[in-house]
This record gives C-alpha cells, sequence and structure tokens, in this order.
C-alpha cells in the first residue's frame, strides 16, 4: 500500500480546512465591497446596468446574438410566461478573415447579415411585413415600438459599459484583432449595420453571459423568489448577483453619462471573481499550482480561476501525476510484474502520452474517474489508457490517481462554496427571512397570556412556532423536519461542466456552506442550487425584455 499512502500524502496538500473556508469568505466580502467602491481591485464589481430581474410570467417574442469566439449564434427566444420558453436558433464560424479584418464594419455587417437570414428563415411572416412596409423608408423610427425585435448582444469581450446598450471594446481576445473598432461603442456598431439593411431589430442591450446565467435561472426557477446569484464553474468561473444599488458607491463616479434605472434600487454586478484574491492571501499556494501559474498566458491573475475552474483543474492532476513519476521512490506507473493489469503485466508510458503535455488532461477525466465504481477500478485503467497514454495500469495504481482526483476536485468546490456564501451572506437573505421568522413568534409571557384568556388551540400554537424557531438553528434539519418556505429560499443558478458532470460537486460545496457560522446547517437548507441553462442566448433575451422596458419607445 506504499502508493497509495504517498497519494494520500500528495492529497493532504490539497485540504482545504473549515477554518481555511472561513477566513476566505471573510475575504471575499471584504473584496466584494471594495470593488464596489471603486475601481482597479481584485474583484472587479463591473454594474452591468440591468435592473431588474424576470419572475417566470414575462411573455413575448425576444432576439439574442452571441459573439463569444469563433462562432456567431442568432436566437429567438418566445417566453410563455409560465417559466417555460421556446428557443429557435442557428449558428455560423465567424471567417478568418474577418477576425482580423481592416475596418469593425466587415465584422459587424457579417453580423446583421446573419440576423437578416435568421428573420428570412424563421420568423419570415414577420420579416416580409416589414420589409412591404418600409420599402421606401431607411430611419429605424418607421417602425412602431412594439414592431420591433428587441435584441440582447453577448459580446465576450472586455468592454467599458456605461449603459444597458453602450459599451465601448476595450480590447480584442480570442485571436480576434480589428483595430478600427477599438474605443468604439460595439451596440452602435451592430445598430448602424443592422438599419443599413432595414432590419426591425434594435440592440437593446450588450450582455455579459453570467449576469445572462442570473437571468435564465430566475425566469425559470420555481416559486416567487427571485435569484440572487448566477455562477459558472465550467472552463472558467464567474458570478453575477443581485445588489443593492445604495451600495455600489462607485456608480456615482461615472456621472451623468451612466443611463440606468433608479426605480428598482437594485443591480446585477458582474463580480470577476475569477481574479479573488490575486495577491493571494488567503487561496491555497501548493507547488503544482505556482507551476501552472507561472506557465499559464495570464501568470499573476486569475488565481481563483486556477484552482477552481475545469481549464485548470486536469493540468494540476498532471502535474501532480507527474511529479510521482518522475520520482524514483514511487512506484506509479512503474508496476512490472503486476497480475491484475488488464491487458498484459507490463504498465508503461507512451513516449507522446498526453501525460507529458501541458494541458493533456481534460477535466472531463476527473469526472470518470471520480464516478468509477467498477471492479478493480476497470474504467479508471481503461481511460488511464486512451486520455492519458498509461499502458496496462495497475488497480494500486487507478486507486492512487482516485484519491488524487477526489483530493482537487474537493478543494475545488470547497474554493466554490466560498465565492458563493460570501456573495449569499453579504446579501443578508437568510437574516432577512430569520427575523420574518422570529417576527412570527411570541415571548412565554405572551402565550402564557393567551392561554389564561381561555385561547388554548392559539396559545399551543404559537408554542409550537416559537419551539420551531428556537430549536432550528441548533440542528442540522429545517424546522422541526418541516419543508422549508418557499418564501425562505434563497436561489442561485449555476451553469458548467464542473457543477453539472463533476460526481458530487453540489454536495461538497453544501458540506463547506454548513461550516461557514453564518450559514450553517439551518442556512444552508435554505440555499437553492439548479442549473442554468444558455445565459448567453435566453439570459440575454431576458436582458433584452428588461432593457426595453428602460429605452426610450418609438412611434410613427
Amino acid at each position: 500500500m506504499a502508493l497509495l499512502q504517498e497519494a494520500k500524502r500528495v492529497a493532504a496538500e490539497f485540504e482545504y480546512s473549515p477554518d481555511d473556508v472561513r477566513k476566505g469568505v471573510k475575504e471575499f466580502i471584504k473584496q466584494m465591497d471594495e470593488g464596489l467602491q471603486k475601481t482597479g481591485t481584485s474583484l472587479s464589481q463591473i454594474p452591468s446596468y440591468v435592473t431588474a430581474v424576470p419572475n417566470g410570467t414575462e411573455k413575448g417574442l425576444y432576439m439574442a446574438v452571441d459573439l463569444g469566439g469563433t462562432n456567431f449564434r442568432v436566437c429567438s427566444v418566445r417566453l410563455h410566461g409560465n417559466t417555460t420558453f421556446s428557443l429557435t436558433q442557428s449558428k455560423v464560424a465567424i471567417p478568418k478573415e474577418l477576425m482580423v479584418a481592416k475596418t469593425a464594419k466587415e465584422l459587424f455587417g457579417f453580423l446583421a447579415k446573419q440576423i437578416e437570414l435568421f428573420l428570412k428563415t424563421h420568423h419570415n411572416d414577420d420579416f416580409e411585413a416589414h420589409v412591404r412596409r418600409r420599402q421606401t423608408i431607411s430611419a429605424r423610427e418607421g417602425f412602431k415600438d412594439e414592431e420591433i425585435f428587441d435584441l440582447g448582444f453577448t459580446f465576450s469581450f472586455p468592454v467599458h459599459q456605461v449603459g444597458i446598450n453602450k459599451g465601448t471594446l476595450m480590447r480584442w481576445t480570442k485571436g480576434f484583432n480589428i483595430e478600427d473598432a477599438i474605443g468604439k461603442d460595439v451596440c452602435a456598431l451592430l445598430q448602424t449595420e443592422i438599419d443599413e439593411l432595414h432590419l426591425p431589430v434594435r440592440v437593446a442591450a450588450v450582455v455579459n453571459d453570467t449576469v445572462g446565467t442570473l437571468m435564465a435561472r430566475s425566469y425559470t426557477s420555481p416559486g416567487k423568489t427571485g435569484t440572487l446569484l448566477g455562477a459558472i464553474f465550467g472552463t472558467g468561473t464567474n458570478g453575477a448577483y443581485v445588489e443593492k444599488l445604495d451600495k455600489i458607491r462607485k456608480m456615482s463616479a461615472l456621472g451623468e453619462n451612466a443611463e440606468y434605472d433608479k426605480s428598482t434600487g437594485e443591480m446585477i454586478v458582474n463580480t470577476e471573481w475569477g481574479s479573488f484574491d490575486n495577491q493571494l492571501s488567503v487561496l491555497p499556494n501548493t507547488s503544482y499550482d505556482k507551476d501552472v501559474d507561472r506557465e499559464s498566458v495570464n501568470p499573476g491573475v486569475h488565481m481563483f480561476e486556477k484552482r477552481i475552474s475545469g481549464m485548470f483543474l486536469g493540468e494540476i492532476l498532471r502535474r501532480v501525476l507527474l511529479s510521482l513519476v518522475k520520482d524514483p521512490k514511487v512506484q506509479l506507473f512503474k508496476d512490472e510484474h503486476s497480475g491484475s493489469n488488464d491487458l498484459h503485466s507490463t504498465t508503461r508510458i507512451y513516449d507522446d502520452a498526453p501525460l507529458y503535455k501541458q494541458w493533456g488532461i481534460d477535466t472531463s477525466f476527473l469526472s470518470i474517474v471520480r464516478e468509477d465504481q467498477s471492479l478493480n477500478l476497470r474504467i479508471t485503467k481503461q481511460t488511464l489508457e486512451r486520455d492519458l497514454g498509461v499502458s496496462a495500469a495497475s488497480t494500486e495504481d487507478a486507486e492512487a490517481v482516485k484519491e488524487l482526483v477526489a483530493a482537487i476536485g474537493r478543494r475545488s468546490a470547497r474554493l466554490s462554496a466560498v465565492a458563493i456564501g460570501a456573495v449569499v451572506i453579504s446579501s443578508g437573505r437568510l437574516q432577512q427571512t430569520s427575523a420574518q421568522g422570529a417576527a412570527r413568534t411570541k415571548s412565554v409571557s405572551e402565550i402564557a397570556q393567551v392561554a389564561k384568556e381561555g385561547h388554548y388551540t392559539e396559545a399551543a400554537k404559537a408554542a409550537f412556532e416559537t419551539l420551531q424557531a428556537t430549536v432550528a438553528p441548533l440542528v442540522d434539519q429545517s424546522p422541526l423536519g418541516a419543508a422549508v418556505s418557499e418564501d425562505d429560499v434563497v436561489d442561485i443558478g449555476v451553469d458548467g461542466s464542473l457543477v453539472e458532470y463533476y460526481p458530487g460537486f453540489e454536495e461538497l460545496i453544501r458540506e463547506a456552506f454548513r461550516e461557514i457560522p453564518e450559514i450553517g446547517p439551518a442556512g444552508e437548507k435554505r440555499i437553492r442550487i439548479g442549473i442554468a441553462k444558455d445565459g448567453s442566448g435566453v439570459g440575454a433575451a431576458l436582458i433584452a425584455l428588461v432593457a426595453s422596458k428602460m429605452l426610450p419607445t418609438t412611434d410613427d
């Protein structure tokens, strides 16, 4: 069992204790507050200008487009008003020459053409009616407001946003490089090309996909409770949440140029929490984390993301395994006479094995290994050969790999709990509902007085409610076994491969919640976590809906 013991020793380096979780939450809340006061902080806390979330009763037809990389997606979303929707979509690759075009018009003209093609294909009756009505009119004002498709524009590049449909491009990433577009309003660039084609479409909002995740969850979540947080735990990680406007102090520094609806008293904030604690004051920092960061494309930033997200977990595991393989005292993948090997008796690593290549292990490998309950971990052995280039691994090899996978995945989930837990605590939602519950209880003297007056049933009921409120926070269950009231639910929407496919990821998050004093066992049960799909499509359409109520109407 020497190999397994060595694996457990290394796995212990990834332990993130209850005390670590508590310190992480405290620091996260501190950095949240700093980001709300000023720019240039670890947590950017970017105002989204989206000041309302849907509740599932909204109806209508809205559009969304998504430029997030090498593909461009166009969607229409019909909201049915009962938390359900119908989605129609198309996707096209961006021609490589347009990614480095000389002018912004070339790219955005192509995008507008795709919107036109989508309308002709999927909404031809509406489109033809508009064409007939407007054959000789070039100005968009020729449309009545109700005849315009409001569109949410998911633009996944750095943008300086100064309104719900105003944002200037700061820089290109992901292989795009069109100098002419930098410093220009991306919504205006798209709207200009749409108008040249005389399309009945208004670019109502520029959208961050994490904000869209929150919106999509809030529309589809059960019950009346609005969603507090949308979070992504996939290739990357980020969160967007509903914040009180008066806490976003840096809004005043934006001056009169900032346009948004102040009536709700709230705004969704995009945390950009991948860069939480770049200074490493509370984040764990093993030798493997240091190596991953040093050889990444952006050393020193996104330190939180590099310990959590799917893009990095496989690389952390690869470096752990490689360090053990290179240690002559450790017998990982060196078993030359194992009778338990599936194929033959000699374990070997192929010369061109992914194990030897940076980013050679996909995070899906961790999910497969974590879930494996097969005899002698046969599935893990097969996956080691297929994905890592390790031939005929022994059962002891597979057990060691499984131990390490569990440790890396568990740390990721507990760090994820730090971010979610901090947002929940900062929002005050748990305290608000607890206070409401306390307000419904009576003191012992009040109960006695009710009994003296002969109202024995009422007195008994009051005594029972008081007992519930007193005992519930002290035990690991909802009040005396009762289900959590819909009014007391704190709703969280999540998306991404880790939270969807890594076995037990949510339960590992919940385990950490229970260790946070401000949440505890009772609070953990009130946090509802649900999958929110397609923030860049459905979520963007919902943001267009909210934006359409803020933007000026047009009429003949």
